[in-house]
């Protein structure tokens, strides 16, 4: 293989969700628990149908006020990186918007929302971000069967674990939409990008 090496990378959000960042930023804050992941499934089913990459969105706030730090989607596609994952991208933005790495430092308590649990990639850089809560529309089988997208080994107990390291994680909220979001993306021809085409699930 003769490749010239490359040495930066970069991921942006897309043109649409660009274009609606002042609107959001306007519409914060974000009050409500519900509010959070009726956003986080909207901007999935809109991500997916521009064709950005996976049906999934995140979004970090302050867990108490609601205040809007970042927000990501999916563009694995958009960007031709495996990484770019929506709260990869959610989780990288608050911290530029920081400038930190720790988005627990000096007390913040902040909340990474998410419209189904993260895959082994995003639970891992989750674990590492200093958020101190994690709130999912859902978690199990259903956006693999559904989707077809390998989301790759979890821990039996990774709630427990989360915990364990002082992130408070909530489950429930938005669950029959997002599911709705997946259903549709399934039955479409959308790309699902697995390594190879291989679904171990």
């Amino acid at each position: 293989m003769d490749v010239e090496l490359a040495s930066a990378f970069d991921a942006t959000l897309p043109p649409w969700l660009i274009d609606e960042l002042p609107e959001l930023l306007a519409a914060s804050p974000i009050s409500t628990p519900e509010e959070r992941i009726r956003l986080v499934n909207r901007l999935a089913d809109r991500n997916w149908r521009a064709g950005n990459g996976g049906p999934f969105a995140a979004i970090v706030v302050d867990a108490a006020s609601g205040a809007l730090v970042s927000v990501g989607v999916n563009v694995v596609l958009a960007s031709g990186l495996s990484a770019t994952h929506a709260e990869m991208m959610a989780l990288s933005l608050a911290q530029r918007a920081l400038g930190r790495w720790d988005l627990g430092a000096d007390g913040d308590e902040l909340e990474l929302v998410v419209n189904w649990r993260p895959c082994v990639m995003c639970y891992g850089a989750t674990m590492w971000s200093g958020v101190r809560a994690l709130t999912i529309a859902g978690e199990g089988a259903e956006v693999e069967r559904l989707t077809g997208f390998d989301e790759g080994p979890m821990p039996a107990d990774w709630v427990g674990e989360f915990e364990r390291r002082g992130i408070r994680v909530s489950i429930g909220l938005g669950h029959d939409d997002a599911i709705e979001v997946f259903r549709a993306f399934g039955a479409s021809d959308a790309v699902v990008y697995n390594a190879r085409g291989a679904n171990e699930a």
